[in-house]
């Protein structure tokens, strides 16, 4: 078998094999061969087929399967040969085949990249230090009053927190637009809810009102055919209601699925779960630190082919969580090549640093995610019967042992940040 190897444009390869005639030769006399027992032609009795007849029948497609599978097999050869890693299946080409010929073909694919990693020592990464306060507690028990609000009509004027019912009609250029007409529709005045300064001028409105005002949609409104747009809404208010918040008693406790504790136990529970969201999402924004630093200091192409896979799974999950929220592959490229390049980087870094899975994190893991949920232990029973996903815990756990690593050997300083900032609360 004769090979060589051509650079094409970036991680692009060409494989150039001939196969010699007498080892295609061999392997279709051995095959007709193996098939003379087992042949069947009129005029002839079983197993006494002269070969000769034997290759006039079935020599052409003989040729064809032993030259498929030459094909295949001498790519194989040729990739570990030549210390190729293939990215994605091959283009295979080929001038035509024929008996009595060497089989010459041209395979054309892209490699994995050789990932060569920068320095890690005195890469520079904020950490954030934060904590729950009291005020924070408060302002979250604050918050679930609000949602465990009841609602009165009132005859007065309507105010700030405020929930007013509506009936409106949007026009864009003097046409309706889609989605801008609705009946009976809640606003709570101050939620931020609507397109800016629509709420805003439903402040000092009372039942029975009629009154029309002009909002101008934002640039990067959802809605690309709305975005910038001044947009006329005629409104007619149904009702105004009031906001009756509960007491902060044992009763108010008990809608949490606090029995026995009353509110000192809410506030305890409260707090543990902030904590929680608070250490996850300090943890995140190191780790995205971390990552973006990888890629930043780790230019790499990567396969067109393996990029293109990636873009069709991040489609198809699209799919199965917003149904009809997908758009086309071209969509999700470039989040599916920096998955890529970062999936790469990573791997290197696990070899690097020789981490090994570690079967103990992922029992932590997975019993620190169960404190979320009504059922910890069958939650945990759940995720252990189930090896795939293990697989995605384990998948994280070797992430999280990464930055670890990285972090050690990092120039690490401290940023202080308020739990509202942090976490986006709305003011």
């Amino acid at each position: 078998m004769q090979v060589s190897v051509e650079a094409g444009e970036g991680l692009e390869r060409k494989l150039k094999i001939q196969i010699p005639t007498e080892t295609v030769d061999t392997q279709v006399e051995s095959r007709l061969k193996s098939m003379l027992p087992r042949v069947k032609i009129d005029g002839f009795r079983p197993g006494k087929v002269p070969f000769k007849i034997v290759k006039q029948h079935y020599g052409d497609q003989v040729f064809q399967e032993v030259a498929g599978e030459l094909i295949q097999s001498s790519f194989r050869d040729a990739l570990t040969q030549e210390n190729l890693n293939p990215a994605g299946d091959p283009s295979i080409s080929t001038d035509g085949i024929k008996p009595g010929e060497p089989i010459e073909f041209t395979a054309t694919f892209e490699i994995y990249p050789e990932v060569e990693l920068a320095p890690v020592a005195g890469m520079k990464l904020e950490k954030i230090k934060s904590e729950v306060t009291d005020a924070d507690v408060d302002k979250m028990i604050e918050t679930l009053r609000k949602q465990r609000s009841s609602w009165t009509v009132v005859e007065r004027d309507a105010g700030d927190g405020d929930k007013v019912v509506i009936d409106f009609k949007g026009m864009v250029d003097g046409e309706v637009f889609e989605g801008g007409s609705a009946e009976d529709v809640p606003v709570v005045l101050g939620s931020g809810a609507m397109v800016p300064g629509f709420e805003d001028n439903l402040k000092g409105v009372k039942a029975g009102d009629e009154k029309t005002f002009k909002v101008s949609f934002p640039d990067d409104y959802q809605a690309e055919h709305l975005a910038g747009k001044e947009a006329e809404f005629a409104v007619t208010v149904k009702s105004v209601e009031e906001a009756t918040l509960p007491e902060i008693d044992e009763e108010f406790a008990r809608l949490f699925g606090v029995e026995d504790g009353g509110i000192e136990k809410l506030r305890a529970d409260i707090r543990g779960n902030m904590e929680r969201e608070l250490e996850n999402r300090v943890r995140a924004e190191l780790k995205n630190a971390v990552m973006e630093q990888l890629i930043e200091k780790n230019p790499i192409d990567v396969p067109a082919a393996i990029v293109q896979q990636e873009a069709e799974t991040l489609r198809k999950q699209t799919a199965a969580q917003m149904p009809g929220a997908e758009q086309p592959v071209a969509a999700y490229m470039d989040d599916a090549a920096r998955r890529v390049k970062l999936g790469l980087i990573l791997a290197e870094v696990v070899k690097t640093a020789a981490i090994q899975p570690d079967v103990e994190k992922v029992r932590q893991r997975v019993e620190a995610m169960s404190k979320d949920y009504e059922d910890p232990d069958e939650f945990v029973r759940y995720y252990q019967s189930n090896p795939q996903l293990l697989r995605g815990i384990e998948t994280l756990v070797m992430e999280d042992m990464v930055v670890d690593w990285i972090v050690d050997q990092a120039e690490v300083s401290e940023t202080e940040r308020s739990f509202d900032d942090l976490m986006n609360v709305t003011k």
